[in-house]
């Protein structure tokens, strides 16, 4: 992945479980972003496919975002984890790959998209507000999973953050 990469090279595609290795491989090369199981990268994968993307250049994973529609509120997209390999960066392919999933028939009834954020996280700030933006909607934050209450202290405070209606 030493080569200069353009965005217009890019391949973007429902992942399936055969990326479900390489999505754990990037995650854990995406620092601060939480690691998680291969097999819980590999029912990402498979089973939400629909509502992730995996984005290839020249057959290497540069980038993933899985997401799901929410049980109780189908109207809802909760995006789980953006990771984006270093070589990608800075080229808009996270706000790309978001408006991929947005665009597919799964996501038809689609009207907000919530996620989670830790305070110090900037890159993924920047990333929302500029979604909320571009979509011309609200971008509204509140805690969702707290230091203390939650994490018991191991783990930083996690905001809500809703962008929507759109």
């Amino acid at each position: 992945m030493g080569q200069i990469m353009t965005i217009e090279k890019l391949e973007l595609k429902k992942p399936s479980a055969l990326n479900g290795m390489e999505v754990n491989q990037l995650v854990a090369d995406c620092a601060p972003l939480d690691t998680n199981s291969v097999y819980c990268n590999l029912l990402q994968c498979d089973h939400f496919s629909d509502t992730s993307v995996a984005a290839e250049l020249d057959d290497a994973l540069v980038g993933f975002i899985s997401g799901y529609l929410l049980p109780a509120k189908t109207d809802t997209l909760f995006v789980w984890q953006v990771a984006v390999h270093e070589s990608a960066r800075g080229k808009g392919l996270a706000k790309k790959m978001l408006r991929d999933i947005l665009s597919r028939p799964s996501c038809a009834g689609v009207r907000y998209l919530e996620t989670t954020i830790t305070r110090s996280n900037e890159g993924s700030w920047a990333l929302f507000r500029s979604l909320a933006k571009q979509l011309n909607s609200p971008l509204n934050e509140s805690v969702q999973f707290d230091k203390e209450t939650h994490f018991k202290g191991k783990h930083d405070t996690e905001y809500l953050v809703r962008i929507g209606p759109f």
